[in-house]
């Protein structure tokens, strides 16, 4: 796990340097919650509490920041006008596809400087990697 983590941090360190300064900059959580409404357009907010596992009220507070800063649409559920769905703005999109591209770039090129066993093992280690997820996320 502790390799797993300092993987993601220095790469998120890596590819935010490569990147120019982006306004309105973005909290982890914040950005968490991005994910999930592109994952899932139209997702209520106590559904997007549920898939990050966290309070319904501290997302509730994500999504006024993030309304606030142009990132997100929240607009009200037809079926149920009590209820919000969210969508990306097409800000949000853009980022996110701007930092994926970015960090797909700098980790192939990075993956390329290894020698090809290590790349055979590393590709042969994502299945069973992603079926970890799956089970942890399945026991939450």
């Amino acid at each position: 796990m502790a390799t797993m983590a300092g993987l993601r941090r220095r790469v998120r360190r890596r590819v935010a340097a490569q990147l120019p300064v982006l306004d309105p900059p973005l909290r982890g959580a914040q950005i968490e919650l991005l994910r999930v409404v592109e994952k899932e357009p139209g997702i209520g907010v106590a559904a997007a509490a549920r898939s990050l596992h966290l309070a319904g009220n501290s997302v509730s507070t994500l999504v006024n920041q993030l309304v606030e800063a142009g990132m997100l649409h929240r607009r009200v559920d037809p079926a149920d006008r009590r209820a919000a769905r969210l969508e990306l703005s097409t800000a949000a999109h853009d980022r996110l596809t701007t930092w994926r591209r970015t960090r797909t770039e700098f980790v192939a090129g990075k993956l390329a400087t290894l020698s090809e066993a290590d790349r055979t093992a590393i590709s042969g280690a994502l299945p069973a990697l992603g079926r970890l997820l799956t089970a942890i996320e399945e026991d939450a």
